[in-house]
C-alpha cells in the first residue's frame, strides 16, 4: 500500500487525458474571464436595491459553537487547515494555507458557526463581510466562480437579517445591494455540475430578499432547481454523483428551501416535497444503525451528528428503507446484527464526477451499532490526500502498486474538477435472496484484464441465522492481446474502524476484532499471508490513525485464484 501510505500519485497519462474536456473546460473559463474581467461589467450588474431582508431560513445543519468561539478569537480551521488573523483580524490580505481553505472561507462556510456566538458572533460576521466586500467586490475568477459563489451566497442570507440587526443604515444597504449585484452575476454563470447548488442559491436569496428583487430571484431559481432535480436526483433518490454525502447536503439544502417558502407564506410544489423523501430514503439505505454514513464515492466519514438531523422530518418512514438501490447501485445486506453495505458501481465520470473514488467492489460492515469495516472517505476537500481515491485505499483487491483509475491533477486537474481518468471499466452485480435464511451478491469487474489479464470476482454472502458475512475473491484468468506478467502479487484490505481492535491469533488464520461496544468477530481466512498495518479514515476535515487486515496473495495466468474468508461472531 505503498502509495496510501505515502500519498503518491502515479504520473498523468497523456494518452489518456480527456483532452476534448480539458479543451471545453479551458475554452469556458476563458470566455468567463473575457466577459466577466472587462472594464465595466460591474455596472451591467446594478439595479434595484432591495428594501430588506423578509426571511431567515432556518439551516438544518449542526453548527460548532468550538469553531466559533476559536473564529471570534481569530483563529479559522476550514478543511483541515488553520489561520491565525490575531492582531489585524483580516483573513482576506493574505494568501490560504490550502486551496480548500480558500474555498471554504470565500464560500463563508465558517458563518454558520460564528452566529452560534450570539450578538457579539454577529456583530464579527458583518464586519468580516464587510471586509471581504471591501477586496472583493469586484469579480474575480475565484471568489466569483461557481464553485464559491452558490454556497455564499446561501451562508449570508440565511443570516442577512440577522446580520443587518447589528450594521448600520449604510452597511445593511451595502449588504443587501451586494447580495442583489451576487445573485445577478450566478444567474449569468454556465449550468454545469454546480447547477443545482445554482438553483438553491438563488431561490434562498429569493426567500430573503423583499419585494420584487426577490421575487424574481426566487421564480428564476425554482424554474431551474426544478430542471436540476430532474438530472441530480436518481428515480431511486440516489444523487447523481453516487456520493451520499452529496445526496446528504442536497438534502438540507432542499428543508432549507421548504423552510424559506414557509417563512415567506408560499407552499412548496409536489416535485420538492417528492425529493425530499427520495432522497431521505437514499440516506436512511447508506446509514449504519449507529447514524453515521457510509463513506462511499467521494464522501467523508460523516458522524451521527452531522446526519440525524436531516432525517428528523422522515422518521415516519424510517422502517421503509430499502435494501438495494439499483439506479445509485448500492445494496444492503442484513443479519441478525450485521449490516452489510455493497458499492456495486464505478466511478462516475463527467460533471458528477468531481467527487468520484475508484474503490470497485467496495463494502463496510457494522455489526450491532459497532462499526467494524470502513472505507477510508474522501472529499474535495482533501485535495492533498488524492491517494485516498485510488483502488489501494478501499476494501478491495489491489493487484501490485497499480491503479486502476487515477485522479487528473496538475494544471488540468482545476480544469476538470479532479475528475478521475484511465481505463473505465464496468462492475456487473447479481443478487440473490434465500428466504429467511441470508442474501448472496455476486460481482465482477475487468479493470485488470488489460494489464494483468485478471477478472475480480467477488462473492458476498450474510447467512441471517448464523448472523456472517462470508466473502470469497477471485482472480480469474482471461484472454487479453497484451502480454501480461504470468503471477502477479494482490491485496485484499478490510480497513478497520480506528475503534476496533485486531489482534492476530496465533495460527495467523485468524484476526479478533472488538468494537467499542465489547462484542468480538472473527475475521478467518484461507490467504497465504496476513498482516495488521496502519491506515487511516477522515473525520471532520482531519485523518485519523486506525488499522487495516490485509490478506495477500499471488494471482497467476495458469489457473484462477481464490481467497475466502469468513466474519462472524466471536462467542458463536
Amino acid at each position: 500500500m505503498q502509495a496510501f501510505e505515502h500519498n503518491a500519485l502515479p504520473e498523468l497519462n497523456a494518452a489518456k487525458t480527456p483532452w476534448g474536456h480539458v479543451v471545453l473546460a479551458w475554452l469556458r473559463r476563458q470566455a468567463g474571464a473575457e466577459l466577466f474581467g472587462m472594464p465595466g461589467y460591474s455596472l451591467t450588474l446594478k439595479g434595484g436595491v432591495p428594501e430588506g431582508f423578509v426571511s431567515a431560513p432556518r439551516d438544518m445543519r449542526p453548527a460548532s459553537a468550538h469553531l466559533g468561539k476559536a473564529i471570534l478569537q481569530g483563529r479559522f480551521t476550514l478543511a483541515g487547515a488553520r489561520m491565525s488573523v490575531q492582531g489585524s483580524g483580516d483573513p482576506w490580505n493574505r494568501p490560504s494555507p490550502t486551496r480548500a481553505f480558500a474555498v471554504e472561507l470565500h464560500r463563508f462556510e465558517w458563518l454558520p458557526a460564528l452566529m452560534s456566538q450570539g450578538d457579539e458572533g454577529a456583530k464579527e460576521g458583518l464586519r468580516l463581510f464587510l471586509l471581504w466586500a471591501k477586496t472583493f467586490s469586484r469579480w474575480t475568477p475565484f471568489s466569483w466562480g461557481e464553485e464559491v459563489l452558490p454556497r455564499r451566497l446561501i451562508n449570508i442570507a440565511i443570516f442577512a437579517r440577522r446580520l443587518s440587526g447589528q450594521a448600520t443604515p449604510g452597511d445593511a444597504i451595502e449588504l443587501a445591494q451586494s447580495l442583489a449585484v451576487q445573485g445577478r452575476h450566478l444567474k449569468r454563470l454556465h449550468d454545469g455540475a454546480w447547477m443545482a447548488d445554482k438553483a438553491v442559491a438563488l431561490v434562498v436569496l429569493g426567500c430573503v430578499l423583499s419585494g420584487r428583487i426577490g421575487d424574481g430571484f426566487r421564480i428564476a431559481g425554482m424554474k431551474l432547481l426544478q430542471k436540476a432535480l430532474k438530472k441530480v436526483v436518481l428515480p431511486d433518490g440516489s444523487h447523481a454523483s453516487r456520493s451520499p454525502q452529496r445526496g446528504l447536503e442536497l438534502l438540507y439544502d432542499l428543508l432549507l428551501i421548504e423552510d424559506g417558502l414557509s417563512q415567506r407564506g408560499l407552499a412548496g410544489p409536489g416535485w420538492l416535497d417528492s425529493h425530499i423523501e427520495s432522497l431521505s430514503r437514499f440516506i436512511r439505505a447508506l446509514s449504519h444503525p449507529d447514524g453515521s454514513l457510509c463513506a462511499f464515492q467521494g464522501a467523508e466519514s460523516l458522524l451521527p451528528d452531522l446526519v440525524l438531523p436531516a432525517l428528523v422530518h422522515d422518521e415516519k418512514n424510517a422502517a421503509v428503507t430499502p435494501a438495494q438501490l439499483d439506479d445509485g447501485r448500492y445494496h444492503r445486506l442484513l443479519g441478525r446484527s450485521l449490516s452489510v453495505y455493497v458499492d456495486a458501481g464505478e466511478a462516475k465520470t463527467g460533471p458528477f464526477g468531481h467527487t468520484a473514488v475508484d474503490h470497485p467492489m467496495t463494502f463496510e460492515v457494522s455489526g450491532g451499532r459497532d462499526k467494524l469495516i470502513v472505507s477510508p472517505g474522501w472529499s474535495p476537500r482533501q485535495g492533498d490526500h488524492m491517494a485516498f481515491r485510488l483502488v489501494g485505499a478501499g476494501n478491495t483487491v489491489s493487484i501490485g502498486d497499480a491503479s486502476l483509475l487515477t485522479p487528473v491533477t496538475g494544471r488540468f486537474g482545476e480544469l476538470l474538477d479532479f475528475a478521475m481518468e484511465g481505463n473505465h471499466y464496468k462492475v456487473r452485480s447479481r443478487r440473490v435472496e434465500a428466504e429467511e435464511t441470508g442474501s448472496l451478491l455476486e460481482l465482477e469487474h475487468d479493470g485488470w484484464k488489460s494489464r494483468f489479464g485478471l477478472k475480480h470476482e467477488r462473492r458476498l454472502y450474510v447467512d441471517a441465522q448464523r448472523d456472517e458475512l462470508r466473502g470469497e475473491d477471485r482472480l480469474t484468468p482471461g484472454s487479453t492481446k497484451q502480454t501480461v506478467p504470468m503471477a502477479s502479487p494482490f491485496a485484499i484490505h478490510f480497513l478497520l474502524h480506528p475503534e476496533v481492535q485486531a489482534s492476530l491469533a496465533r495460527d495467523k488464520k485468524s484476526v479478533l476484532l472488538r468494537g467499542p461496544g465489547g462484542r468480538g468477530w472473527w475475521l478467518r481466512h484461507d490467504a497465504k499471508d496476513v498482516a495488521i498495518e496502519s491506515g487511516q479514515v477522515f473525520e471532520r476535515d482531519l485523518p485519523r490513525k486506525t488499522s487495516m487486515i490485509v490478506l495477500r496473495g499471488v494471482g497467476r495466468l495458469d489457473a484462477p485464484t481464490r481467497v475466502r474468508w469468513k466474519l462472524s461472531p466471536a462467542e458463536g
